[in-house]
């Protein structure tokens, strides 16, 4: 692919994220205070793991884009904020199961939740929480959310499924990885700047603009921490470099230097796939920097926040429409 210098990488000033953040500040606290609400069981664990979830943050990058398209096409309603907690329960369930699926013993540099409280507890409190967002769901009383959203939870199931059939297999295509990472991330982004749309009865073209903003964005941001897999220090990342390697996983890095390094180095990361071998990770490392696989990932990843805010030409111009601009880059120049 010959290369061109592209809009995005030419100047990028470093985004403000918590600028970003703070145009939505308070009806984010209000939603963590849904999330708490909602998290009161009289089953001791479910407090005591809910608790530990929220409390260690993350981005909240999925109810804020929920939230950010909701105030530019208006206001974000008490419906905007039961609909990103109901993201956030979603978005937190998926991970406590893939974390139990990937053996996973790290999550935000924090012990995972079932490094603490074992697999069963975690897969048990992961149908806790999609069932709570189900329950809230319905308070909306809008048949349209809940078909949206029943979509998009089976979808990600799917794209859970499709990516453990992908483990150990080197011979992943590009495409095939791309399929995985649409249903398994970006649907749940597509699904939240989709909502506000609904929440908010924009018109159609409105609801599809936002929908494919939501789309592109959550492919950018997973083709990066593929990337960051093979670039970040474990600290900055807040996961254990290595982690998709040990997990034979063929992200798109993998996937590119096996297409396009010479045999031995083809070899070297098809026996690292086969075998989730870490041990493999400095040889694997040495062959992704040499096939400029980061650069490949990168690109595209830039492709798609281009395609991100392209979409957004559905809505007026705003101080939120910015944002979800700025989103869309922050997504492909972040380190963590």
């Amino acid at each position: 692919m010959a290369s061109h210098s592209h809009p995005l990488s030419n100047a990028p000033a470093p985004i403000d994220f918590d600028s970003i953040k703070n145009l939505t500040a308070n009806e984010a606290k209000a939603v963590d205070q849904l999330i708490i609400d909602e998290l009161r069981s009289d089953v001791v664990l479910i407090n005591q793991m809910g608790h530990y979830i929220v409390g260690s943050g993350g981005k909240r990058l999925r109810p804020m884009l929920l939230l950010l398209a909701a105030k530019a096409l208006g206001e974000a309603s008490h419906k905007h904020l039961i609909l990103a907690a109901v993201i956030e329960f979603i978005h937190t369930a998926t991970l406590l199961h893939d974390d139990v699926v990937d053996d996973s013993d790290l999550r935000r540099g924090k012990e995972s939740a079932n490094a603490v409280w074992g697999n069963a507890a975690s897969v048990l409190v992961g149908d806790y929480l999609y069932s709570s967002a189900f329950e809230m769901m319905v308070r909306t009383g809008n048949m349209r959310v809940m078909e949206i959203l029943s979509k998009t939870t089976t979808a990600i199931a799917e794209g859970e499924v499709l990516q453990l059939l992908n483990c150990n297999n080197p011979e992943t295509t590009e495409d095939k990885y791309l399929e995985v990472i649409a249903r398994k991330t970006a649907i749940l982004f597509s699904a939240a700047t989709r909502l506000s749309a609904v929440i908010a009865e924009a018109s159609s073209e409105t609801e599809e603009g936002l929908a494919r903003y939501g789309q592109h964005l959550g492919i950018a941001f997973q083709l990066i921490d593929d990337a960051l897999d093979y670039k970040a220090t474990k600290e900055e990342l807040g996961k254990n470099l290595g982690d998709d390697l040990a997990e034979g996983k063929p992200t798109l890095p993998l996937i590119y230097a096996i297409q396009n390094g010479n045999k031995n180095e083809a070899d070297i990361i098809i026996d690292a796939i086969k075998n989730g071998n870490r041990d493999a990770f400095n040889e694997v490392y040495a062959v992704v920097q040499s096939t400029q696989a980061i650069a490949y990932t990168e690109q595209r990843a830039e492709e798609e926040a281009q395609n991100a805010i392209d979409a957004l030409s559905v809505l007026p111009d705003s101080e939120y429409k910015d944002a979800l601009t700025q989103l869309a880059r922050f997504s492909v120049q972040r380190n963590y």
